[in-house]
């Protein structure tokens, strides 16, 4: 296997990560921002209340995208896979 070609495999493999795991970071950040600002508008300083609309968002997320996450990282291991004959030779 040359350099190359490992560059491309480990390319695709953070760019699948990224795509996977971006949109539950993205809503854990905007959650997180938007309970921040309530909090400091309200002077309400709980460190706890941050937590649960979090996770609730996260796993509300990730109940609906579940099946697009699933697939996608199947199509990437078929992917891997089907690459493995050149890897090597």
């Amino acid at each position: 296997m040359n350099p190359d070609y490992t560059v491309e495999i480990l390319k695709g493999l953070m760019t699948h990560v990224l795509m996977i795991a971006g949109p539950l970071l993205l809503t854990g950040l905007c959650v997180g921002l938007t309970v921040s600002l309530f909090q400091a508008v309200t002077s309400l300083q709980e460190q706890t209340l941050t937590f649960v609309p979090k996770a609730l968002a996260v796993s509300a997320l990730l109940f609906l995208i579940m099946p697009w996450m699933v697939r996608t990282v199947m199509d990437y291991t078929v992917e891997i896979i089907e690459k493995m004959p050149a890897m090597a030779g």
